[in-house]
């Protein structure tokens, strides 16, 4: 297994170099790929890579983050790399339970692991509400709870999987998308727990989900998805495996 962080980001200058120096106390190989960025963001990208800190692809106009995730792993699978390690760049996720991860990842090379993640007093409502939507939509489309929670941005792809998973969301729509869809193809799935709190602007925290525009490209995956769902069950495909390993 050969591992690298990748790390999306849109406009996160305040955060992105903190974000980077932590994950690389996990894993050395860091790319960080700039969705088309503003100057403060890019050029804050650039330093990361001068200073040798991070590999960067600078993408030259904004796609959403599931363009920017694509971009990566199509860059990692041409460097080599076997697994992506996905973080955020706002610094919401406890970065130290990278190391229950990469463990985990080891000795499961084959499985999808997703972060479970577990909120504390900082998460808004409203989030947490279409959170839930979005899970029970998950389940009716693997057939039970294979996934605890398909939108959490701290995950470990297989990237042959991931590529081969051809998901078509390229903005928020992509996490849950990718999740399913890779779940579809038979790959075990393992969730595990991980922290996550909503950093506040006054830490640097910036916040590019779009509450109507995002809930509606949501909604419309989950609409293609239950249609694909319907022909799959018509030529009897196998369902989706989740892992459970307690001691993790």
């Amino acid at each position: 297994m050969k591992i690298a962080a990748l790390i999306p980001t849109y406009n996160n200058p305040d955060t992105i170099g903190r974000v980077v120096d932590e994950v690389a106390a996990h894993v050395p190989d860091v790319l960080v790929v700039d969705d088309g960025g503003n100057q403060e963001a890019r050029s804050a990208c650039a330093r990361l890579q001068a200073e040798g800190r991070a590999r960067v692809v600078h993408r030259e106009k904004n796609g959403g983050k599931g363009a920017a995730v694509k971009t990566g792993l199509l860059e990692l699978a041409r460097l080599g790399f076997t697994h992506a390690f996905q973080i955020d760049a706002d610094g919401q996720h406890a970065v130290s339970d990278m190391l229950r991860f990469i463990e985990a990842a080891n000795s499961y090379p084959q499985a999808l692991i997703l972060g479970s993640p577990q909120f504390d007093e900082s998460a808004p409502t409203a989030r947490v509400v279409g959170r839930k939507l979005t899970r029970f939509w998950t389940h009716v489309e693997t057939f039970g709870p294979v996934i605890e929670d398909s939108m959490c941005g701290f995950r470990i792809y297989p990237i042959d999987k991931a590529l081969a998973a051809s998901a078509w969301g390229n903005a928020m729509d992509f996490d849950p998308e990718i999740a399913v869809r890779i779940a579809w193809t038979g790959t075990p799935v393992l969730n595990l727990k991980t922290r996550v709190r909503y950093v506040t602007s006054d830490e640097g925290g910036v916040s590019h989900f779009r509450m109507f525009r995002d809930n509606a490209l949501i909604s419309w995956m989950h609409t293609r998805m239950m249609v694909t769902l319907f022909f799959r069950l018509l030529t009897l495909r196998p369902r989706p495996r989740r892992l459970a390993l307690p001691h993790v």
